[in-house]
């Protein structure tokens, strides 16, 4: 007799279920990626862009490849995409970042910075709130590469 004879009901379906239950496993807490400096550090690429981030506990200053954030991304939607994984996380204004990025132009690079940002904050604190969950339902930890068909 095939298993598709067997079950026909949902309480068919659960006794079967009850039988073969999986095992209780034991989740350990992440530690958390920080450096001797008390940095964590992440990559983040979005298109042709990479970035390199760095995060430590500070101020909220952001610098861009050795200038201020301000000054490197001038237009003000390229600032509110850096911001987006502070925001998410109410973070905003407790971590300085300072990356460095090639490739791409800068929206491709904004993008890169914040992929890079977000991954660094789950690195700096794993724990909260299931903080992957959170980020990737924002899309901040989706690598988006998009390739153009000539």
């Amino acid at each position: 007799m095939s298993m598709s004879d067997e079950i026909n009901t949902l309480e068919d379906l659960q006794a079967v279920a009850g039988e073969a239950a999986m095992p209780e496993v034991e989740l350990t807490p992440r530690e958390p990626v920080i450096d001797d400096l008390g940095r964590s550090y992440a990559t983040g690429k979005r298109k042709d862009a990479v970035a390199r981030v760095w995060i430590k506990p500070g101020s909220g200053k952001v610098t861009v490849n050795g200038k201020e954030q301000n000054e490197y991304f001038a237009r003000p939607v390229l600032q509110m995409i850096l911001a987006q994984p502070f925001g998410i996380t109410n973070t905003a204004g407790q971590f300085d970042v300072v990356a460095t990025v090639k490739g791409g132009g800068l929206s491709g690079q904004a993008g890169a910075v914040k992929h890079g940002v977000s991954k660094a904050l789950q690195l700096y604190d794993p724990s909260p709130c299931n903080v992957k969950r959170v980020f990737f339902n924002s899309s901040c930890l989706i690598y988006l590469q998009t390739t153009v068909i000539k």
